[in-house]
């Protein structure tokens, strides 16, 4: 049950990334140049996406467990901190440059052509060294 409900969120999740445009680089880079031909429809994506969570979120206050059983991960601390802001805006860059981030980068690995499983590659190097990087600091992952 766990696993048809993951496939099926997974599925659907995927789905909305490419019918909104969000596998399509050209069209994130538009939207994140600000200062040049800013294409806002993107915006209309991630405030759509704001209100099935909002919902989600109420539901799960009232819960005690998950539907398909076990807890409900802790919450994170509402901290704004170095590691956070350096990690937002290397992600932020890293999107900016490339045109994805993780979700729509795996959404498009079925048509993306060698590109998608480069950027693929690269993601999951960047992701161990930053792994290794909070091993070595204590900063955490």
């Amino acid at each position: 049950m766990r696993l048809t409900l993951a496939f099926l969120a997974g599925s659907l999740f995927g789905l909305g990334l490419v019918v909104s445009g969000m596998t399509d680089t050209v069209k994130v880079q538009g939207f994140l140049d600000l200062l040049g031909a800013w294409d806002p429809t993107l915006a209309f994506v991630m405030a759509g996406a704001i209100l099935p969570m909002l919902a989600a979120w109420a539901l799960a206050d009232r819960r005690r467990a998950p539907l398909t059983g076990g807890a409900f991960p802790a919450r994170p601390k509402p901290v704004i901190d170095r590691p956070l802001i350096l990690g937002a805006a290397l992600f932020g860059t890293g999107w900016a440059l490339v045109g994805l981030c993780p979700g729509p980068a795996l959404a498009s690995l079925g048509f993306g052509g060698w590109q998608g499983v480069t950027f693929l590659l690269a993601m999951l190097a960047g992701m161990a060294a930053q792994h290794g990087f909070a091993d070595r600091s204590g900063v955490p992952a």
